[in-house]
């Protein structure tokens, strides 16, 4: 009787960790899923981030700087569609801003998952650089699981034959 008493704790006890692990979990990952205040360089990038792992490109693609060669909709969509920028593989913590008059250099902290079970993965430091336009902060250039190589990049003109 003493042992059916001991295994119901044990059980009891593995339940409720499972139910507050799964608390935890859902909580946590819809409280960092919002957008904030987009007047500060800051929350351009927390929104640009949201935008893109909520799969809004629309919104994301409203954060890009107005630049030469700046890529159309379609083009800024097809990249994350056919996987030539994939965000999904990383988690990404945003951090200080360094201020240089009209730009702006985010910190970001880029959580990359292992493998495998035995690993535990690895963090890189990155940075956004945002500039002032029209009075609102626009990315520039933000690092490689978020953006694209070819964006803003003039398009080749072929050479004529001689």
């Amino acid at each position: 009787m003493k042992q059916d008493r001991f295994l119901m704790g044990i059980l009891i006890g593995i339940g409720a960790l499972v139910i507050a692990a799964l608390a935890l979990f859902f909580t946590r990952k819809d409280s960092a899923m919002t957008y904030v205040a987009d007047d500060s360089p800051e929350g351009v990038t927390h929104n640009y981030l949201v935008a893109v792992f909520e799969r809004d490109y629309e919104k994301a693609y409203s954060y890009l700087a107005d630049k030469k060669d700046k890529p159309t909709l379609e083009q800024f969509r097809a990249s994350f569609l056919q996987n030539m920028v994939n965000p999904d593989n990383s988690g990404v913590e945003v951090g200080g801003v360094e201020l240089s008059g009209e730009q702006a250099y985010v910190t970001l902290y880029i959580q990359f998952g292992s493998s495998d079970p035995f690993s535990s993965g690895y963090r890189n430091e990155e940075r956004a650089v945002l500039v002032k336009q029209g009075g609102t902060w626009k990315i520039e250039q933000m690092p490689f699981n978020f953006w694209s190589w070819d964006w803003y990049q003039p398009t080749p003109q072929p050479i004529p034959a001689p």
